[in-house]
């Protein structure tokens, strides 16, 4: 155990953090530097999706790191290349390029669909986002997002992001005009408080976009790679996006994402788009052990499970509380409370003892879940027991 820590001061500041460090991980569990152990019901905000540690990413990482790191991405490399070849042979996309953040990967969506709307419509460069909407902390995709006060805070913002809402068809048909290129959301907002598109929404958009000849982006950096209990969101409205991005769980916690679009969309020319370490093979064959685990058999089914199980259990939880209900997809759910009690319930819960709990609350009215996919049953009813004691 780790007797002397370093001072923090040199970090930079961008965010208050509690007076802990963590020193080890294991599955659903956190230790920190006095062995205090926590439970881990945020994993990175959904990065970690086999949890702390998995032996499939130790395994991968060695086995690489003895082999090659990084050629530079002006030459092939073997695990890159299977992982695209995976990724498009799973999903409705030709063609994928490798980043190494969900906002990177966002920002060669937006790139793109510019791209196109320059070679393709006329110029069109507008991409239609959605109120409430995270897509990342570039100035590009801070002006994508649709957080309430982000116009102000980095200003101006780069124009060309008209502001729709969620599941309000009406809202985006009245913003597509001859400089529209394409539409951009998640299909479940997460920032905004687990909030998911609907079925009929998203459907209707697919019709929609087709019809005015513009392209359709889905933002799966959250809800890709079995969050929500199929390996991508969009495959449960039935649709066929033109761009999707990935992040997060694609990397299980290493920086790894991607962007995947379909070969009539493909356009970038040389000196568009790179990156020095986009899709080098240590990363990508991570992403290639996360991928061969999620599409196991068995795995998906099981999240589904899991999720349908700690939704029923969250709701039961809401109505014996008093609370207003819970809402979500797959293992990304939320807990929506009667009152704005969320940061200090995330509070409370890290300094139960003798075993902590971690939670987050992205909104004050409401608290998120996102474990590892590969979470017990076991694990989520001790994270219900310890989140009941707290509310009463």
């Amino acid at each position: 155990m780790t007797t002397a820590l370093p001072d923090t001061n040199a970090l930079m500041w961008v965010t208050a953090r509690p007076d802990l460090f963590f020193v080890q991980g294991s599955g659903a569990w956190l230790s920190d530097q006095r062995g205090k152990r926590y439970l881990d019901f945020v994993q990175g905000w959904a990065v970690n999706c086999l949890g702390h540690c998995p032996p499939q990413i130790q395994n991968a990482l060695a086995q690489q790191a003895a082999r090659l790191i990084n050629p530079s991405p002006a030459f092939f490399n073997e695990p890159s290349a299977r992982l695209a070849q995976k990724l498009t042979e799973n999903s409705c996309f030709d063609r994928v390029f490798f980043a190494n953040t969900g906002a990177e990967a966002n920002e060669g969506a937006i790139k793109l669909a510019r791209k196109w709307g320059q070679k393709f419509r006329e110029g069109a460069y507008e991409i239609i986002t959605l109120e409430h909407s995270f897509h990342g902390r570039t100035i590009a995709t801070m002006s994508a997002s649709g957080k309430p006060g982000w116009d102000r805070i980095f200003a101006p913002q780069v124009p060309g992001f008209p502001k729709a809402r969620m599941n309000d068809l009406e809202s985006v048909e009245a913003l597509i005009g001859p400089q529209t290129a394409a539409v951009m959301l998640e299909p479940v907002q997460g920032e905004a408080g687990v909030i998911p598109a609907n079925s009929a929404f998203l459907k209707a958009l697919r019709e929609l976009t087709t019809a005015e000849g513009i392209l359709l982006i889905v933002d799966e950096v959250q809800t890709g790679m079995g969050r929500t209990g199929t390996l991508f969101a969009y495959e449960q409205a039935g649709i066929a996006p033109d761009i999707m991005t990935l992040g997060k769980g694609i990397g299980g916690g290493v920086p790894l994402s991607a962007l995947l679009a379909t070969e009539a969309v493909c356009c970038f020319e040389a000196g568009d788009q790179g990156g020095t370490y986009n899709g080098n093979p240590l990363m990508t064959a991570v992403g290639l052990a996360v991928l061969d685990t999620v599409l196991a058999p068995g795995f998906l089914p099981q999240v589904k499970a899991n999720g349908e199980y700690l939704s029923r259990q969250l709701q039961y939880l809401a109505e014996e509380m008093g609370h207003e209900g819970e809402r979500g997809s797959g293992l990304l759910r939320a807990l929506v409370l009667a009152d704005e009690r969320g940061p200090a319930l995330v509070e409370a819960a890290r300094r139960l003892e003798p075993e902590g709990l971690l939670l987050n609350s992205p909104r004050p009215n409401l608290i998120r879940f996102m474990p590892a996919l590969n979470v017990s049953r076991e694990e989520i009813d001790q994270m219900l027991e310890m989140l009941r004691g707290l509310l009463r």
